[in-house]
């Protein structure tokens, strides 16, 4: 855990988790809690670099324990590395009894916003200098990662989707409301994020035939920005099956529904799994590919999960250990 950050580069969000955040499974969704953590790390950029700042890239979020209605929730979001135009922000969500006893961490993740002009183009921020040894040590893994995404970036984007592939999808259409806006005009990047974990839960829970909760979202790549009024089609697509995880690709894409063509504005892969009425997770069945496409994406996956294995505190998982073929 990092030392405490200046108040410079780094942000606290505190708040009640509200009823009205309770999500399918009884307790706080992912997608909402991707939505505090993208308000946070917003705030966290936009105080560093004075500009009006857009998310280029989420990823490696892991959700440990739920948040439960009525927790006290704290979301911190530290810069830990700047680029350019770039700012990398370790954004951690805690919660816990508002009475007393503690925050516990929930999720964690790394969040990268870029620093934009009036014109839309990425514009220089100030250098971020660690001082602590524990901001240096958090700048080095920074650091280390840039490479690791970048692989994850380009296996991610040479991948291709289409109708040869056979496996359950879910295909979520609707126009982009007002109340979706953030600061810029546009569509908050957050909203996008949890409209990704509501069609991954449908493609899921219809799969297995039961209740399930995102435990991981890797890859969120955001292309370009979505715009109010737009026609959104967001497309979850069962891609693999672990032992008890369901790894699901999800695009957005949205476009003028004047013209009906849609351009892909986000992508990335999530891992679901099924729990019982205990909330411990439970093996479901494995999804057994069919077409070459199938092959193919189940391949992908596989290379995927090992990249990200080269993440600082990651691990291969063990099914895949000792597996040869696993790509």
């Amino acid at each position: 855990m990092p030392e405490p950050a200046t108040a410079k580069n780094s942000i606290t969000l505190r708040f009640l988790a509200a009823p009205t955040d309770v999500g399918y499974s009884g307790t706080v969704d992912a997608g909402t809690v991707l939505e505090w953590i993208d308000k946070a790390a917003y705030a966290c950029a936009v105080g560093w670099s004075k500009s009006y700042c857009v998310t280029a890239y989420v990823g490696n979020i892991h959700f440990a324990d739920p948040v439960r209605v009525g927790d006290m929730v704290e979301v911190e979001s530290t810069i830990i590395h700047t680029g350019r135009s770039s700012m990398h922000i370790q954004t951690i969500v805690s919660s816990g009894d508002p009475k007393g006893g503690g925050a516990t961490m929930r999720s964690q993740c790394l969040v990268i916003f870029v620093a934009v002009g009036k014109d839309g183009k990425p514009i220089p921020v100030d250098a971020w200098t660690p001082v602590t040894d524990a901001e240096k040590e958090q700048e080095q893994l920074a650091i280390k990662r840039v490479d690791i995404r970048a692989d994850i970036v380009k296996a991610m984007s040479r991948q291709v989707y289409t109708e040869a592939g056979t496996a359950p999808r879910t295909v979520l259409r609707f126009l982009a409301a007002p109340t979706d806006v953030n600061w810029g005009g546009k569509v908050h990047g957050g909203t996008v994020m949890k409209w990704i974990d509501e069609a991954a839960y449908v493609c899921a829970s219809r799969y297995c035939g039961k209740d399930v909760v995102a435990v991981f979202s890797g890859g969120v790549r955001f292309y370009r920005p979505l715009l109010i009024g737009n026609v959104v089609e967001v497309e979850a697509r069962l891609v693999y099956t672990g032992n008890k995880g369901m790894h699901v690709s999800v695009h957005v894409r949205s476009g003028d529904p004047k013209t009906g063509d849609l351009e892909l504005t986000t992508h990335c892969l999530t891992v679901m799994v099924a729990r019982d009425e205990t909330g411990t997770a439970v093996p479901i069945p494995p999804w057994n590919p069919v077409s070459d496409e199938d092959r193919e994406l189940e391949q992908h996956v596989r290379e995927i999960i090992r990249i990200r294995s080269r993440i600082p505190g990651n691990r291969l998982p063990s099914h895949l250990q000792g597996s040869g073929n696993a790509g």
